[in-house]
This record gives structure tokens, sequence and C-alpha cells, in this order.
């Protein structure tokens, strides 16, 4: 199951005779060839940047499918029977990551046993070989044992790949190389995977599947391009558009939803034979037509146990191949149970933005229907173009007035508040009840051991419970004018938000999303504590009451209309929405609000976790989803939203806050419904730098605070020499806690007189690094950045 994780999907080719249905049965139930079983010496398997080398061992490979053997299982089962795999990684980054999970910068691991599946011409490729050594035969004695012995789990990675091998088979372009994957076996690490994949936008990924308090995570060890890749990149292009989504939904009494959706899809690739969607497992598709014409469908059951994804591709095999430049329209019947209830008539869509099938995340129109029951009260994106009642349903369509890229809804039981700002409708919902998590608790009796020396004795005492379930509905005013407020702030510095209506609803947990046209907010920033003992800290209230409405708020631009290309870019929609909410509590609240919670971002970076490494340490922001691992499953947080806030304040310091708002300005009207990548994102931050700034092009810049890990510890020492009005302040700034060739950008402020004075900018390095400021006369106060212009260690 581990291998649906790693896969970059790609559509090509021409379908071969049978039916889907017939060949994803096939698939299920193929099995070794016992006839193609072979004793191998010194064959050697090379991916571009990968090698495999079957030094001395047994080889069987599967039986034809469609014309193609594509799996192989070797054993090392012979005397001084050994393999190895090697894979050198291209950067430093890449290097740190590997050598964090296996303790080398380049993976070289002998191993034991290996099953490999694949798409391309591989069989060929070894067979090819067999001749040149004598020692190479083909076996009878060990088939049987060996068909017997790799059959099961040949089913069960057959599972997993059958989109990938259907899409490769039976829609692929004669001559593609096709996908090859490595489940290899070692006592090092157990199992162990590495994937070569041409049509990935990183064709090579190595890691494992691990377990962690009851939970699965794909630990990815490394993921980079190939070798070719590298030295020449290419755009990835798009193999269809979608357009023109029309979705007509049905929610029943019980929760479950029904839905058509109809969309028009324009290939740009001629002659495919299949198209390839995703959509959440809770979700399946009965049936689709092409332009009224049934077409064949392959999905999945379900992802299994070792998946920590909640979305799978599916495949739809039209009944003639497509031609490129023509529009088709696609119709999906599909139903599942996306609607959770929290307790207390309070609801919650758990598949928020994959609740009907797409490919991958395209803007387009949507017009949406909904039928519900009545008494229950839908908030989707777009505006009211019918709002009516039917027995006992309500129906609602929403029509949205600009492309976007993924509709959400919401529901529950509702009162709302609406505003109007800067010409936007605001719409602001609380649910009338709260969760059942955050209902009060009852009175509890304790037994609390007394500390005195003269009484061993335990006393009981009753820990009241609370009074009053807390009131949403109370605080829904001050929501109101907080999003509305937020929301003014942006549109004055940014322009106009995705959608000219936006809607603002509750959702159980701690967190917010912000979809177009659709924001959700934790429950608790309804309440007037956002804790249930109302014992919050002063940065948990700031989070809750002023943080998370602006940082969603802030997504109607970050995400919604600028977007960007890969998951190394993703850190960039996180960090411009907090710094875009930072800037705005600033204005609201004053900046010792801002730097409490710059500072409580600092701290949750050098927090150290359970393998006595600072959150940092786990890697850089462009890692992306790679974050979160079994090593550390909270870093995704921490490094994406407090490391990404951190780089954006340091660029805001360096810059000025005219020139970074200019910044953020030209990203929105240069990128608007574009993709914007990391190195784009530095090349428009340079241009906004101030003349003769040291590293112009922030090249060090990105390659340490970016694509790097640490954070430095700086002191300060100075001393003033001379006799005014000729006076010389020397200074040195010693840096400590990170690696030799670690450089940043930090400040020093020379108050010279009440309300005036000079900052000084020094570069760090690994020896001291020091500065001479010449003075008229002593200064008041020294400082080493006063206003946080340096993620440092405190």
């Amino acid at each position: 199951m581990r291998w649906l994780l790693l896969l970059a999907f790609v559509v090509r080719g021409t379908l071969l005779a049978g039916t889907v249905a017939d060949f994803s049965q096939a698939l299920r139930e193929n099995t070794f060839d016992r006839n193609e079983c072979y004793r191998v010496r010194d064959i050697t398997i090379v991916k571009e940047d990968l090698k495999i080398y079957l030094t001395d061992g047994h080889l069987i490979f599967s039986k034809p499918l469609a014309g193609r053997r594509i799996a192989a299982a070797f054993s090392a089962d012979v005397d001084a029977g050994d393999a190895e795999v090697l894979l050198m990684t291209p950067n430093r980054a890449e290097r740190t990551s590997l050598a964090s999970y296996t303790g080398s910068p380049n993976l070289d691991e002998h191993f034991r046993a290996a099953m490999f599946i694949f798409t391309g011409a591989d069989y060929d490729a070894i067979l090819s070989q067999l001749p040149r050594n004598p020692a190479n035969k083909k076996v009878t004695d060990v088939a049987a044992a060996m068909d017997e012995q790799w059959t099961p789990t040949l089913h069960s990675l057959s599972e997993s790949f059958q989109t990938r091998v259907a899409l490769d088979l039976l829609g692929g372009a004669a001559g593609h190389p096709g996908i090859f994957a490595g489940l290899f076996k070692n006592s090092r690490f157990g199992n162990f995977d590495v994937i070569f994949d041409p049509g990935a936008p990183e064709q090579i990924v190595a890691g494992r599947v691990m377990q962690r308090d009851n939970q699965s995570y794909f630990d990815t060890w490394t993921s980079f391009p190939d070798r070719t890749a590298r030295h020449n990149p290419q755009p990835r292009p798009e193999e269809v558009t979608l357009s023109d989504y029309r979705i007509d939904a049905t929610l029943n009494p019980d929760l479950s939803l029904d839905c058509t959706t109809r969309v028009k899809v324009k290939p740009l690739v001629d002659g495919q034979n299949a198209v390839s969607f995703q959509m959440t497992t809770e979700m399946r598709v009965t049936s689709v037509t092409v332009d009224g014409q049934p077409a064949e469908l392959l999905q999945r059951d379900s992802l299994g146990q070792s998946s920590t994804r909640n979305d799978v591709l599916f495949l739809v095999f039209p009944a003639k191949p497509l031609r490129a430049g023509q529009e088709y329209e696609f119709e999906f019947k599909h139903s599942g149970k996306v609607i959770r209830d929290a307790g207390d008539h309070v609801y919650y869509v758990s598949a928020r933005g994959n609740w009907y099938p797409a490919h991958n995340l395209q803007f387009a129109q949507y017009d949406l229907l909904f039928r519900y029951p009545l008494g229950l009260d839908l908030v989707a994106a777009g505006d009211v173009v019918e709002d009516r009642t039917e027995g006992d349903q309500r129906i609602t369509r929403r029509r949205t007035s600009a492309p976007i890229r993924f509709a959400a809804f919401n529901l529950g039981h509702y009162q709302h508040v609406q505003l109007e700002r800067s010409g936007y409708v605001i719409d602001v919902c609380a649910n009338r009840e709260v969760e059942t998590a955050l209902l009060p608790k009852p009175s509890q009796m304790l037994s609390v051991p007394l500390t005195t020396v003269s009484q061993r004795q335990a006393a009981i005492v009753a820990i009241p419970g609370q009074s009053a379930a807390p009131d949403p509905v109370a605080e829904l005013q001050r929501v109101a004018d907080d999003v509305a407020s937020s929301l003014e702030f942006m549109v004055s510095k940014f322009g106009p938000p995705a959608l000219p209506h936006i809607t603002v609803s509750p959702i159980p947990g701690t967190f917010g999303q912000g979809f177009p046209g659709l924001i959700y907010i934790s429950t608790l920033a309804y309440l007037k504590s956002p804790t249930p003992t109302g014992t919050a800290s002063e940065s948990q209230r700031l989070y809750f009451d002023e943080l998370l409405q602006a940082h969603e708020v802030a997504h109607q631009w970050w995400g919604n209309r600028v977007t960007t290309l890969s998951y190394r870019d993703g850190w960039l929609m996180e960090a411009l929405a907090n710094i875009s909410a930072l800037l705005y509590i600033e204005k609201h609240k004053g900046t010792t609000s801002a730097d409490l919670l710059l500072d409580n971002y600092r701290s949750q970076l050098l927090a150290k976790g359970p393998n006595g490494q600072v959150a940092d340490s786990a890697g850089p922001v462009t890692f992306g989803p790679r974050l979160t691992s079994s090593v550390s499953p909270a870093a995704y947080r921490t490094i994406i939203y407090g490391k990404g806030v951190w780089v954006m304040q340091m660029l805001r310091r360096r810059m000025g806050d005219e020139r970074f708002m200019a910044l953020l300005a030209s990203l929105v009207k240069q990128y608007d419904h574009r993709e914007l990548t990391t190195d784009e994102f530095r090349k428009a931050a340079a241009a906004h730098l101030p003349a003769h700034s040291d590293d112009p092009k922030l090249e060090t810049f990105i390659d340490q605070w970016v694509e790097g890990t640490g954070i430095p510890t700086l002191k300060l020492s100075y001393s003033v020499k001379g006799k005014a009005p000729q006076l010389r302040l020397v200074g040195t700034i010693t840096q400590s806690d990170v690696e030799g060739d670690f450089s940043t950008l930090a400040p020093v402020e020379i108050e010279v007189a009440r309300g005036q004075s000079i900052t000084q900018w020094v570069r760090t390095g690994s020896d001291p690094a020091t500065f001479t400021v010449p003075l008229k006369q002593a200064p008041l106060k020294v400082a080493l950045d006063p206003h946080h212009a340096v993620l440092r260690r405190m």
C-alpha cells in the first residue's frame, strides 16, 4: 500500500484488447512464471541516479499481463549471495535528509531480497544481460518455492499499483520507459522503497513506511529530479484541462451525499484512452459517461491502513480515444459519507476540497446545486442564484463569479451576521450549540495526596465543572467584525479577493482553512475563552481571537488567487498568509501582539522533540509534506507556519515596510491565477531590495533560511573609542549553534539621540564579524536586532 503514497500519474497511449475490468482482475490474480526463474550473477539495473546490482541469487519474473511482464522477485538464497542498491543524492538538503534517516548522505545498502514492479522494457533489459556470464541460467529447482513465497506480495503490490499499471499498459505511449519501483528488504532497515518514475516532477524517491502511535507514516528519506531532468529541466505538461463544473448534490437525512458531477474536459494530448481523477476515499464513483456514452472505470476500494492520504486516483476509459483540442463532457455519479456529526447538532465536512472528482487543482467555473433537509443551513462558495423549499427539502444553487480551484461547503444549525466592507459581502455563521468535546464536564471527585510529613493519607476533593455550556453565538458579532476588518485591510493592500462573497463557518478542532469564498475557522475562535478551562496563554488567545481568522482571510489571495507549482513551493502560501495576518494584527493590535506571536513561533521551532533535536532540524520549509514523519509528526505545522513567517519577517525588515508591501501587491498582480515557485519568489523579492543591498539576488538568504536548516545564537560586544566628535563604535557579532558555513545579516541599532538611530547591518559567519561605525557623540543605546529582523536563539 505504501506505493500509492509516492506515485505521480500520467496518461498516454492506446487501449489493448479486453475490458478494463478484465485487465484489473488479471492484474489482481497474476502470479510468478515458474518457467521464467533464473540463477543470476552480476546483473545491473540502472535508472539514472539509481543503480541496483544483483551480485548472486535467484530471480523470477511474473507471468505476462497485456503482453508484458510487470514484476520480478529476487532472493540472495545462495552461497555468498548478495545484492546492492546505490543512490547518490544531488544536493546538501537531500544528503542531510537521507543522513538523518539512514546515517549516510548517500544510499548504499546490501539486501537479501527485493520485489520489483515495472511497466517499461526492464524484462528485456535484464534478459539481454544473461549471456554475458555463463553462470546465468534458467533453473527449476527453486521456481515453485519462489512463486509460492512471492505471489502474495505480488498481489498486495498489484492492488496498490493497479491504477498506475493500467495507465502505462492500457494508456501508455509506445516506447515510454514506464515506472520502476523496488521494495527492498535487509537486516538494517527491514523494508524500504526506491521508486523511479520518469513521468513524475521528482523522478526518484526513497523511504519507508513506519508506525508511530498507531498511525502510519511514509518517511521520505530523499526525493529529487533525476540526472537528465536536473541538466535539462522541462515544464511538466498537463494532459487535460477542466472547466465548467456543474454539481448536483443531494444530502440525505442520514447525512450521506449523492452527487452528479458534470465537467468539461479538453485533452491536450491526442489519442488518450484514459484520464485520471482524484477524489476522497469516502466517496465512491458508480458510473461515468463521456458525451453521454458509458465509459469504463478503474478505482480502488480503499487506500489501506498504511496510507496517510485520504484521496485516491481513479481512471476513466472512454469508449473511443480522445482527440486533442476537442471538448468532452464527463458525467460522474458518486456517493458516500463526507459529513460528520460532532455532537449536539454540530456537523462538519471531512472531505472539504476533494468530495467530487478533480484532475489536479485547476481553475474552473462552478455551478453548485444542493438539496438538503429543512432545518439545516448549508453554505458554499459562490453567489446564491436560487434558494427555495420543495417538500421537506431546501434547494440552494450557487454560482461562482470567477474561476476557482476547488469548491467547498459546510452545514449546521447556524445563526448569521452579514456585513459589507469595501464592496464585498461577508456572511459569518455560528453554530447555535457547541460540539460535544466543548461541553462542560461535571464535577469530579479526585484523590489528591497531601504533601505534609505528618499527613500521608489522601484528601478527597471536589473539582467543580463549568456551570454553563459555551455560547458561540454570543461572540458572533465580534468574529464578524474581526473578519470584516481583516478583509478590508487586505483588500486595501492586495486588491480583490478570490470571490466577492465570502462566507465564514465554524469547524470543530483547533485549525482553520481558507477555501475560495468559504472560510472554516475553529469553534474555539467563537468562544470568549479559547480553552475549556479558561486558562489560555496570551499567545493562544491571540491565535484564536486574531491570527486564525486573519490568516484564513489572507488565503483568499495566497492559495486562491496566487497558487504554487509543487510541494516544494507550498510553504509560500502559508508563509504569505501568515505574514499578511501578522501585518494586520500589528496595525490592529500593535507591535507587542505581533512580536509575541513571532516569539511563540521561535519557541516552537527551538523546542526539542523525542529525538533530542530542535524542531527546525526536521528539514527546510521546501520539504513541505515530507516534514510530517514518524520521527517528527508535528514538524510540518511548526516549520511551514513558524519558519515560513519568520522568513517573510526577515525579508520585511531588510526591505522596509513600504518595499515589502509593494512586493506582496506585485506578486498578486503578476501571479494572479498562476503558479508561483520559490525561485520566482526569490527573484521578485530581490527586485524590491534597497539599492546596494548585501546579497542582492537573495541567493545566500534562500540557501540558508529556505533551502536549509539552522537557527543561530548571535552575541554582540562593542566598545566606543576616540573622542567626540570623532568617535568610533567598534563591535563584534559572534555566531554559534549552526554549521560553519551558515551566514546571515543581523542589524545593530545605535541610538545616537532621542528618536534618532543608525542601523548597521552586519554579515555573520563562522568567524566573529567585526564592524566600525563613526559617531559624533557617545550612543545612548546599542542593541542587536531589537525589532525581530533575524530568527535567532535568545
